[in-house]
C-alpha cells in the first residue's frame, strides 16, 4: 500500500511536470486544443494538458536571413549575381503558424523571387549606384506580401553585385572615356574663355594705336631678357609716327 502511493504520487508529479511550460519574454506558445486553435499564450509559465492540448514555440525577435546567390539579367542584358540579406520578425503569432506552413522558409522564397524581379527591372548602372533605393523597393513589397503571415520585414540589404571579368573590363575602359571627354570638354571651355578675353583685349588695343606699340616693346624687352641671341624684329612704319606723336604733345607741354 505504501509502495502504491508513492507510485501514484510519482505519476501525478510526472504529469503536472509535463504540464508545464516556461515561456522566455521574446518567446509565444501557440497553443491547440484538440487540434483547434485556442490561443496565445506567454511569456512566463504556462499550462498546458497532455494528449489534449499542443503547443508551437514562436520566437519573436528579429531573424536576419541571407539570400542565397541570385542570377540576375538587368534590363539592359547584363548578366550579374546579387546576394542580399533580410530583416524580419513575427508580429502576429497566430498567423504565422497557421496562415503558412513554414513562415521561414516561405519568406526565404518570396526574398529570392522579389530580388529576382526587382533588380531585373533596372540597369546595371542604377544597381550600383542607387542601392539604397532598390533595397526600400524590396523591403516594401516583401513587407505587403507577408503581411498576411503575420510577417514584417523592417530591411533588406543587397549585398554583393558580382561581375565577370569582361564586363568589369568594360566598365574600366567606359569610366576611362569618360574621364577623358570630361578632361577634353573642359579644355575646350578653357580655350573659349581665353579666347573671349584675348577678343576683348584686341578690342581695347585697336581703340588706342599707342597701346599697341607700347606692348610690342614690352614684348620686345620680354624676349630681350630671357633671350640671349641676337633678334631682329623689323619696325612698323606707324610706329614712328606715333612715337613722333607722342614726343610732338611732349614739346607742346
Amino acid at each position: 500500500m505504501f509502495s502504491v502511493s508513492y507510485i501514484v504520487m510519482a505519476i501525478v508529479f510526472l504529469l503536472l511536470v509535463s504540464m508545464i511550460r516556461i515561456m522566455r519574454e521574446y518567446e509565444r506558445a501557440v497553443v491547440f486544443t484538440l487540434g483547434r486553435f485556442w490561443k496565445v499564450k506567454g511569456p512566463g509559465l504556462i499550462i498546458i494538458i497532455p494528449m489534449v492540448q499542443q503547443m508551437v514555440r514562436v520566437d519573436l525577435r528579429t531573424i536576419v536571413m541571407d539570400v542565397p546567390t541570385q542570377d540576375v539579367i538587368s534590363r539592359d542584358n547584363v548578366s550579374v549575381k546579387v546576394n542580399a540579406v533580410v530583416y524580419f520578425r513575427v508580429l502576429d503569432a497566430e498567423r504565422a503558424i497557421i496562415q503558412v506552413e513554414d513562415y521561414f522558409q516561405a519568406t526565404s522564397q518570396l526574398a529570392q523571387t522579389t530580388l529576382r524581379s526587382v533588380l531585373g527591372q533596372h540597369e546595371l548602372d542604377e544597381m550600383l549606384s542607387e542601392r539604397d533605393k532598390l533595397n526600400k523597393d524590396i523591403q516594401t513589397i516583401l513587407d505587403k506580401q507577408t503581411d498576411a503571415w503575420g510577417i514584417k520585414v523592417s530591411n533588406v540589404e543587397v549585398k554583393h553585385v558580382d561581375l565577370d571579368e569582361s564586363m568589369i573590363r568594360a566598365i574600366a575602359k567606359q569610366a576611362e572615356a569618360e574621364r577623358e571627354r570630361r578632361a577634353k570638354v573642359i579644355h575646350a571651355e578653357g580655350e573659349l574663355q581665353a579666347s573671349g578675353k584675348l577678343l576683348e583685349a584686341a578690342q581695347v588695343l585697336t581703340q588706342q594705336s599707342e597701346a599697341i606699340q607700347l606692348r610690342y616693346l614690352q614684348t620686345l624687352s620680354n624676349i630681350a631678357i630671357d633671350k640671349n641671341s641676337t633678334i631682329i624684329f623689323p619696325m612698323p612704319m606707324d610706329m614712328f609716327s606715333a612715337i613722333k606723336k607722342m614726343a610732338g604733345n611732349t614739346d607742346e607741354k
